[in-house]
């Protein structure tokens, strides 16, 4: 019994030096939120028309969806 109490202890330990490593981050601003969902936002998008892109076969769909990924990485890029 006594093992269980100490392994209890050690994992809580564990899990406080965790916690208390991991850098401080400071709250965002509503501006910075909200351009970091855009970009999250953009990203997915992006990953998205990828798969597509990999499994389209008809020229004129493949080239709509490359368009648009120019298109997002622009605005990825004026995010950045």
């Amino acid at each position: 019994m006594a093992r269980g109490w100490e392994s209890k202890g050690i994992e809580e330990q564990q899990a406080e030096a965790r916690v208390s490593s991991s850098p401080r981050q400071r709250p965002l601003s509503a501006e910075e939120a909200a351009k970091t969902r855009k970009r999250e936002g953009l990203r997915l998008q992006r990953e998205r028309i990828l798969k597509q892109l990999e499994a389209a076969q008809n020229d004129r769909y493949r080239s709509t969806l490359q368009a648009a990924l120019q298109e997002l990485n622009v605005q990825l890029e004026a995010l950045n």
